[in-house]
Parts: C-alpha cells; sequence; structure tokens
C-alpha cells in the first residue's frame, strides 16, 4: 500500500479550512469565516503552494469584504492575483481577477476595475469547462461598470450577454435585472 501524497493531504486540509470558512459566510459568521480562511492562509503559505495559497487569500479577501474592510480586501486580491498568475488554474485566476475588478469598482477606481473585468471575461470564455453562471456573474459587473463609464453600448451588449447566460442557468433574477437594465438604457 502507497502511502498518502503529503502534499495531498495539506491541500486537503487548506480545501476543508477553504469549504468551512464559505459554509460560514453562507450563514452570516464572519467571525468564524474569517477564522478559517486565516487559518487556510497560514497552512498554504506554510507549504509554499501558489494556487493553494491564492484561493485561500480569494477566501479570506471575499470574508474581509463582507465586513466592509475593502483596503484590506484589496491588498488579499491583489497578492491572490500574483500567486494566482504562477498557477495552472485559469478558472481560479477568472474568478480572483474579478473580484479584485468589484472592489476597485466598489472603491470607485472605475479605470482600474475595467480590465480586471476584460481579463476575467477572457479567462472564462477561453476555458472550455467555465461555468455558465460564473461567466454570467462576470458579465453582470462588467455591463455595472460600462454603464457608469458611460459606455451605453458596450453596457447594452454586455447586459444582452448576461440575460442570455442567467436564462441558460435558470436564474430568473438575473434574467429581470438584465431586463431592467437593458430597458433603463433606452
Amino acid at each position: 500500500m502507497m502511502a498518502a501524497d503529503p502534499g495531498e493531504s495539506f491541500r486537503d486540509a487548506v480545501e476543508s479550512l477553504f469549504q468551512r470558512g464559505m459554509a460560514a459566510r453562507r450563514t452570516h459568521r464572519p467571525a468564524e469565516a474569517l477564522r478559517h480562511m486565516r487559518a487556510a492562509v497560514d497552512l498554504a503559505r506554510a507549504h509554499d503552494d501558489p494556487a493553494a495559497l491564492a484561493r485561500a487569500l480569494h477566501g479570506q479577501a471575499n470574508v474581509e469584504r463582507d465586513r466592509d474592510r475593502n483596503e484590506e480586501a484589496l491588498r488579499l486580491y491583489r497578492e491572490a492575483v500574483r500567486l494566482g498568475r504562477q498557477a495552472d488554474d485559469p478558472l481560479l485566476l477568472a474568478h480572483i481577477v474579478r473580484h479584485l475588478g468589484d472592489v476597485l469598482r466598489e472603491m470607485g477606481d472605475l479605470e482600474k476595475a475595467e480590465p480586471c473585468y476584460d481579463e476575467a471575461l477572457a479567462l472564462y470564455r477561453a476555458h472550455p469547462s467555465a461555468d455558465t453562471l460564473d461567466l454570467a456573474n462576470a458579465v453582470r459587473p462588467a455591463a455595472i461598470l460600462r454603464e457608469a463609464l458611460g459606455k451605453i453600448e458596450e453596457a447594452r451588449a454586455l447586459w444582452e450577454e448576461a440575460r442570455n447566460l442567467y436564462r441558460m442557468a435558470g436564474i430568473e433574477a438575473g434574467v429581470s435585472e438584465s431586463t431592467r437594465r437593458i430597458e433603463g438604457l433606452g
């Protein structure tokens, strides 16, 4: 019988902490979520694994955003993006870059948010196994940003794409929002 790969066991532990943090986020327990995400970050740092650390940092950044600590979230997302570029996981990188764009947009830095959304969309669109809902959830904030920048035709095209993707994913709230936003563009 072969011994377990020590790298796999640490990755499993990081993933378990990440999942516990996500469960705590979903049930509105931010202190617990942050504790699990920080533990995942610490474990991933100790094993020098860029992909695991990028995922854990992304999780911690999401919790910081939930707590309205956008400066801290921004710092964590930026580190996660840097590490995500070293990993061979374009969908992980797409998720992180999209969330970096979200926090930049929320902080009012629209010009820095725009290339984040463009990169995330390119990564999702290029990946054959990208989830339809993940793509829709990336198209939506890109459309919001284009509206804020006064790029109405680009916004309209993105809202139409978002509506189609949400329809394919069976998310009626996304279809409704997209339709309202398209109608609001005139």
